[in-house]
């Protein structure tokens, strides 16, 4: 996995080449991939690395991509989420809560 692939939908089709296929969203208190119906609660994936992508002209372009993978469950993908004014707050509690959990 690069430190970096360049821009955020660069980084998406590296982490896709890579093995990361499933586009995560966050339900309540866990992951769901709505198109494969697979769904990770936070003791269930791990985080394996986070980019961060600053908007240089605009700061809503701001956000950070999780790559996200379950070795029980054989699956790997990502999660967008902003920050700043952009953050998801449901996502940022689910990240915390899963920091909390293997700190």
């Amino acid at each position: 996995m690069q430190e970096s692939y360049g821009t955020l939908s660069e980084t998406i089709n590296g982490l896709k080449a890579e093995g990361y296929t499933i586009d995560f969203n966050v339900r309540e208190d866990c992951l769901v991939c709505d198109i494969t119906q697979v769904s990770l609660s936070p003791e269930e994936f791990e985080i394996d690395k986070v980019y961060r992508f600053e908007g240089e002209s605009n700061p809503d372009d701001q956000a950070i991509l999780y790559a996200i993978s379950s070795e029980p469950l054989g699956v790997k993908g990502t999660l967008v989420n902003g920050y700043g004014l952009s953050a998801d707050e449901m996502a940022d509690r689910l990240v915390e809560k899963l920091n909390t959990h293997h700190g």
